[in-house]
């Protein structure tokens, strides 16, 4: 979140970065007037409880000297100034508590040079990757979802069966190169100097609220035990939605170390969302699904070393696509398409060659998002409470975060099923991961089983 101090010193700033975000729903001079007047309580209370010592100093002054009427006098004073202090802290709580709720829903203010634009289409293309050298591919690429299902390695029917539309099983090699992927990318941020953590998967309302999940999109979580209206409070727990949120919140009203700077976690977690099944013609496959894999890293830093550190962490996780000899690109985020909480975000896209969906190379074909790599400079650390002393006799200043995907799963997978396909059916596995498949070259399916199997004549 912003600094009270920012946004009343700066409301011109404000009301620029929430206009370029598209931000709905904040009325920034009604926060503006909630401060104003928060102020004028906290000055009048500063007054009463000045007056208040001086009047407990007449008191004694009085009864002192013997003089029992004025020490009344100064006493029946004292009582009306107790009973006048208490209206004021408790009106100032109050607004306090709703300037606090209002400034939640402030979003994080871009850097100067962020592209500014309402959309996606205006992002910017900052480069592509593994176009010099593509590999031979069928003349007609069967998308990843039909593939899937003729290997029988994917399985949408009986996963929308036992938990309906937007979850499916993967089955057989399915399943491995799955897995197979999320042990590649453990260990290739391990190399790059990230510490790993295993993080709870439930999570309170604090700590989604301290990432900025919360209020702004508590539409898309899922809520354990109760429906997503609130009240809620910190004792509700919630599937996360990414690990951003739980290792974040690993420091949450911690004060660290100059020394303990840089941290760099890294954490694999299936992720929930309920709003990633809900978009149309993306609801078919694999890229838009309310679970997935994802290994995400999430960096704590001294600020002055978020703007380098941001151009660090997305080579690491591009790192991942170019060992799996991917193509991809890279767009650098517009306003209004780079979220509530950054101050500037890139996204690293994949190529899929089977469906002519959006604006692939010549060859058409689609571009999934499999990292989005982001620096919110102290917006998370103020909402969470993450500080650190720059030294330890100085005061502790908020530190910097930064996270990126490194990267999600299945968009990997599809990529790989599409971009790896061979003529007759058969997907070639990458190089770098044939290691972590028990040295398997091909993926050549497997026979599918039960009655839904079989031709009609074979079940008469």
């Amino acid at each position: 979140m912003l600094s009270r101090q920012f946004v009343r010193e700066h409301p011109d700033v404000v009301r620029e970065a929430i206009e370029n975000k598209g931000v709905e729903g904040v009325d920034l001079d009604h926060i503006l007037e909630i401060d104003a007047e928060w102020r004028e309580l906290k000055a009048r209370g500063d007054e009463l409880r000045h007056e208040r010592n001086e009047v407990s100093d007449a008191v004694a002054e009085h009864k002192q000297a013997g003089d029992e009427a004025a020490a009344e006098e100064a006493i029946e004073r004292s009582t009306e100034l107790k009973a006048e202090l208490e209206e004021v802290e408790e009106q100032a709580e109050k607004l306090e508590a709703e300037l606090e709720s209002r400034l939640l829903e402030v979003p994080m203010i871009p850097d100067d040079d962020v592209p500014i634009g309402d959309d996606e289409s205006d992002n910017i293309e900052a480069r592509r990757e593994g176009f010099d050298d593509l590999r031979d591919l069928p003349g007609e690429v069967i998308p990843h979802y039909d593939l899937g299902e003729d290997l029988d390695i994917l399985d949408f029917e009986r996963g929308a069966k036992v938990s309906g539309g937007g979850f499916y099983f993967l089955k057989g090699d399915g399943a491995r190169l799955e897995h197979a992927l999320i042990q590649f990318m453990r260990d290739i941020h391990r190399e790059q100097g990230y510490q790993e953590v295993f993080p709870p998967i439930p999570v309170n309302s604090a700590s989604m609220r301290g990432t900025g999940q919360f209020p702004k999109f508590v539409e898309d979580a899922y809520r354990l035990g109760g429906s997503n209206e609130e009240p809620y409070d910190d004792d509700d727990l919630w599937l996360l939605p990414t690990a951003e949120v739980p290792v974040t919140n690993m420091y949450a009203d911690d004060i660290l170390l100059k020394e303990d700077l840089p941290i760099k976690h890294q954490a694999y977690t299936p992720n929930f969302r309920r709003e990633a099944g809900e978009h149309g013609t993306e609801t078919r496959g694999m890229v838009r699904v309310h679970q997935f894999n994802k290994v995400e890293l999430v960096n704590f830093v001294e600020p002055e070393q978020s703007d380098e550190r941001l151009h660090g962490l997305l080579n690491e996780a591009e790192e991942v696509l170019e060992r799996l000899g991917l193509p991809y690109r890279v767009l650098e985020m517009c306003t209004g398409d780079m979220g509530f909480t950054q101050a500037r975000k890139y996204d690293i896209e994949v190529w899929a060659p089977a469906d002519d969906m959006a604006d692939g190379p010549d060859r058409g074909g689609r571009w999934l998002e499999v990292s989005s790599v982001s620096n919110f400079k102290d917006f998370q650390a103020r909402r969470a409470g993450i500080r650190y002393r720059p030294e330890r006799h100085e005061s502790a200043e908020y530190v910097h975060t930064l996270n990126g995907s490194g990267v999600a799963l299945p968009r990997v997978v599809v990529a790989i099923l599409e971009y790896y396909q061979n003529e007759d059916g058969t997907v070639t596995v990458p190089e770098a991961l044939r290691p972590y498949l028990d040295g398997q070259e091909v993926i050549d399916g497997h026979d599918p089983v039960g009655e839904s199997a079989l031709g009609a004549g074979d079940r008469d």
